[in-house]
């Protein structure tokens, strides 16, 4: 018997602030309550929330002991956006 079986392919991008904002959220958290509880700015925080700003290493770290996720997941997410807008960038040069 074979199995038919599909790869999950999405048509949209969730940059990694989709989660930081459902986190927030969850606590009942305002982003300028983020922003003190790491040091940022409440801008840099709408940025990061936005997917305009990276998440760097020292930002992974602090979202690690702020939010409870590994620094790890945080920076693989980053990687995983990074990548998928590089993808789509790539495939509308090629369409235009």
């Amino acid at each position: 018997m074979t199995e038919d079986l599909h790869t999950f392919c999405p048509d949209w991008i969730s940059p990694p602030g989709d989660t930081i904002a459902d986190i927030i959220e969850e606590r009942e958290w305002t982003q300028t309550d983020l922003a003190k509880r790491l040091g940022y700015t409440t801008k840099h925080i709408s940025l990061l929330i936005n997917g305009k700003a990276p998440i760097t290493e020292q930002t992974a770290l602090k979202l690690e002991t702020v939010l409870g996720s590994s620094a790890s997941f945080w920076l693989t997410r980053e990687a995983q956006y990074r990548a998928k807008l590089a993808q789509q960038d790539g495939a509308e040069e090629f369409r235009n």
